[in-house]
C-alpha cells in the first residue's frame, strides 16, 4: 500500500532522512521505533506532504504522492493523528471532529464516520458539545485519533499516541489501535513505549538518526537483545 524509496530530506541544509526505505503492507499494524530526534516524526510528515523530500519516492496505492498537497494526500485515503494531540481546545467535540471530515462532501459519509468514532469512543458521544479543552488527556487523544478517522482512510498513521497517558490509558489506546486495524484500517503506528508498539504490530522498523537500522517482525523486534537494551529496559542476556 505505502513504500517510501530511498527517501532524504532536509531541515534547511541539515539533512534529517537518510536514505530511508520502508512498507506499509495491506491489512497491517507497522510500527516505527526510536529514540527523539531519529526523525519518525519526520517520516509521518513526508507521508503527508508535509515536508517534501530532495529526492526518491513515496508511493500510496501504487501512484507517486510525495509532491501533491497534504489534502489531495487526505482525499487519498491517508490521515494523521499528529503529536501531542493538537485539538482544538476552544472548540466542541462535536466542531474538532467534523473538522477532521473536511475532505468529505457526503452528509451521509460523515454521518457514518461519526458513528463509526462513536463505536470506538462511546464517551465522546457523551460530550459533543462540552469544550475539548475541558477533556482530560485521554479524552483528548481518543478526540485526536476519532478526528483522524473522520477522514475515512485507508491508512491510519498514529504519532506517540501515548506520550503523556497513565498505563491504564496506554493500554485502551492500544486496544484502540487493534479494533481500528479490525475495521480494515491499515495503522502506521509511531512509538516511544517500544514495548507497546512491538506487541501490537506485525512488522516493525528501528530508525536511528534518519535511517532504518533494523526492521523484523514484532515478535522478533521485541525478544532482541539489542532492542531488550537499548528500548525495553532491560539488559542484553549473556549466552
Amino acid at each position: 500500500m505505502l513504500r517510501l524509496n530511498n527517501v532524504h530530506a532536509y531541515y534547511g541544509k541539515t539533512e534529517v532522512i537518510k536514505g530511508l526505505s520502508m512498507t506499509v503492507q495491506d491489512k497491517k499494524i507497522i510500527t516505527l521505533i526510536g529514540a527523539n530526534g531519529a526523525g519518525k516524526t519526520t517520516v509521518l510528515k513526508l507521508i503527508s506532504g508535509l515536508v517534501r523530500p530532495k529526492s526518491g519516492t513515496v508511493e500510496f496505492d501504487g501512484k507517486q504522492i510525495q509532491n501533491l498537497s497534504t489534502t489531495e494526500i487526505v482525499k487519498m485515503g491517508i490521515s494523521r493523528v499528529p503529536q501531542e494531540r493538537r485539538i482544538f481546545p476552544q472548540m466542541t467535540v462535536m466542531e474538532n471532529l467534523i473538522l477532521g471530515s473536511y475532505v468529505i462532501k457526503d452528509k451521509a459519509r460523515i454521518n457514518e464516520q461519526l458513528n463509526l468514532v462513536f463505536h470506538h469512543f462511546p464517551l465522546l458521544q457523551k460530550r459533543i458539545k462540552q469544550d475539548a479543552g475541558n477533556l482530560s488527556g485521554g479524552q483528548q487523544q481518543m478526540l485526536a485519533v476519532g478526528r483522524g478517522l473522520m477522514a475515512n482512510p485507508k491508512l491510519l498513521m498514529l504519532d506517540e499516541p501515548s506520550f503523556g497517558l497513565a498505563p491504564l490509558i496506554v493500554l485502551e489506546i492500544a486496544r484502540i489501535v487493534i479494533e481500528i486495524y479490525k475495521k480494515n484500517v491499515d495503522v502506521l503506528l509511531v512509538e516511544q513505549n517500544a514495548k507497546m508498539a512491538l506487541n501490537l504490530c506485525h512488522y516493525a522498523y528501528v530508525m536511528e538518526t534518519g535511517k532504518i537500522t533494523m526492521e523484523g517482525t514484532g515478535k522478533e523486534l521485541v525478544n532482541n537483545d539489542e532492542i531488550i537494551g537499548a528500548y525495553l529496559g532491560g539488559k542484553k542476556r549473556v549466552l
